[in-house]
């Protein structure tokens, strides 16, 4: 019969031992850094962040406890979370319900002002409408056709008359520097033009 020795058996346990406690603190750790992430812990989460096998969690005593009792706690943690989340949106809804209301009825005074304000304007339509017969639309009408016409034909006989005008100041200059041109040669006197 083949029986290991005594030392080797006593190592053995304590580097099983060994292993079993890093394990243990590998996943009390990654239960801190979960709680501290504020991340799900679940069995599979603390396995991939402790670096442990999912059998490890359950079959260890400790490490089960240790991830059940994380689990209850976020559980309880998650469901304050809940019920707060839910308290600070009521309040939310509650606000935006409020200022609706407020809103709705603002809405409702300014289309009731503007609903005032449309009808006295159709009434001063109405009035106006009423004042104008048919002849006088048409003869207004006319008469601005007219007068529009009036204002082309006006605008016309500017151009024209402006056109002529520079013309005339063109000819002046001309005739100016003409007469200059003669009296000069008047006073140069009369031998001025015997000699050429």
């Amino acid at each position: 019969m083949n029986t290991v020795p005594e030392p080797r058996t006593a190592a053995a346990l304590a580097a099983r031992r060994h292993k079993t406690e890093a394990a243990l603190q590998r996943v009390r750790e990654a239960i801190t850094r979960l709680r501290r992430e504020k991340s799900q812990v679940s069995v599979a989460a603390v396995a991939r962040r402790a670096d442990v096998s999912r059998t490890f969690l359950y079959d260890n005593a400790d490490a089960r406890a240790a991830v059940a009792t994380a689990m209850a706690e976020a559980g309880d943690r998650r469901t304050q979370l809940l019920a707060d989340q839910n308290d600070e949106r009521e309040a939310t809804w509650r606000e935006r319900a409020l200022n609706a209301e407020e809103g709705r009825k603002a809405a409702q005074a300014e289309i009731l002002t503007q609903r005032t304000r449309i009808g006295e304007l159709l009434g001063q339509v109405r009035d106006l409408e009423a004042e104008w017969t048919e002849e006088a639309i048409q003869r207004i009408t006319t008469e601005n056709t007219t007068l529009k016409q009036r204002v082309r034909q006006l605008t016309t006989d500017n151009r024209t008359l402006d056109e002529r005008l520079k013309a005339a100041r063109s000819n002046l200059r001309f005739q100016d520097r003409r007469v200059a041109d003669l009296e000069a040669r008047l006073t140069e006197g009369p031998d001025v033009g015997a000699r050429r």
